[in-house]
């Protein structure tokens, strides 16, 4: 595949990625982690030595992203388990064989989600309740479950991807926006619930990343990336490694003090009003 001509109207500053304290032989259940942000993810934490379970329903990415992280890290620990968050019973299991393979559940990633764009007059009610339960009630199934294993071993970090549009608004994405507020405020709620069990909930809100799907959007023209790239101040969309590093920050023990914090890697898009 050809170079997206979106990916940078100017020159980044080179990614440099940092060491985060506290990730070393951590058990690290990752849903999302065939492609895109969930796959930089499993990167991140792999080269800091943590232990690994993906989950998504894509197969053959969950096998070529084991096989990346078995080449690039030999000594890594990496299962992969095929199932849809959606799927409260799978879920479940998922996160029973996960202890019982590594012992506990140290951190949680929520990353697999679907993006939703449609006039919101034409959204049917199987495109509201698709984008609803796989982008809201498949991190709240996936939180659910893995907190508490949390709970009985004394504590973790959840580190859910939403979005700057979960903080924002757009035309044309009103069930993508909807699901994406409600992983925020879920992450706030919980974050104040679980202190006393030494849980920390944080999400990660990227702006426009270049990622498979994004690429995917851009092929279809079902978004303007000119424009986009003309309403993003640094000029520029961000990268999944750049978006994992967030994830490896917050669920680290560098930001031991943070919960319930969603943290913007936006490129200024929603600093700038206009």
């Amino acid at each position: 595949m050809n170079p997206s001509p979106y990916k940078t109207s100017q020159t980044a500053q080179a990614f440099a990625p940092a060491v985060y304290a506290g990730l070393a032989g951590k058990s690290v259940l990752n849903t999302g982690g065939a492609s895109g942000i969930g796959r930089a993810m499993a990167h991140g934490f792999a080269r800091h030595g943590a232990r690994l379970t993906l989950l998504d329903l894509d197969a053959a990415g969950l096998a070529a992203t084991k096989a990346e992280l078995e080449a690039a890290y030999p000594h890594i620990e990496v299962e992969t388990v095929t199932a849809s968050i959606t799927d409260p019973a799978a879920v479940e299991a998922a996160c029973a064989d996960t202890e019982a393979r590594f012992g506990r559940i140290d951190i949680l990633l929520n990353n697999a989600g679907i993006s939703m764009n449609k006039p919101s007059l034409e959204l049917t009610p199987d495109e509201w309740r698709r984008a609803i339960d796989i982008d809201l009630s498949g991190v709240f199934y996936c939180t659910q479950a893995a907190a508490r294993r949390m709970v009985r071993q004394g504590g973790g970090s959840i580190v859910s991807t939403a979005s700057m549009w979960g903080l924002a608004s757009s035309a044309r994405r009103l069930a993508y926006c909807a699901a994406k507020a409600g992983v925020v405020s879920l992450t706030r709620s919980l974050a104040a619930e679980w202190a006393e069990h030494n849980i920390r909930v944080n999400a990660l809100c990227p702006g426009y990343t270049s990622t498979a799907l994004m690429e995917s959007l851009l092929a279809r023209k079902a978004i303007d990336g000119d424009a986009l790239l003309a309403r993003t101040p640094l000029r520029r969309f961000g990268t999944p490694e750049e978006m994992a590093e967030v994830a490896l920050f917050l669920a680290s023990d560098s930001a031991a003090f943070i919960t319930g914090h969603a943290l913007v890697s936006d490129g200024g898009w929603t600093a700038d009003g206009f």
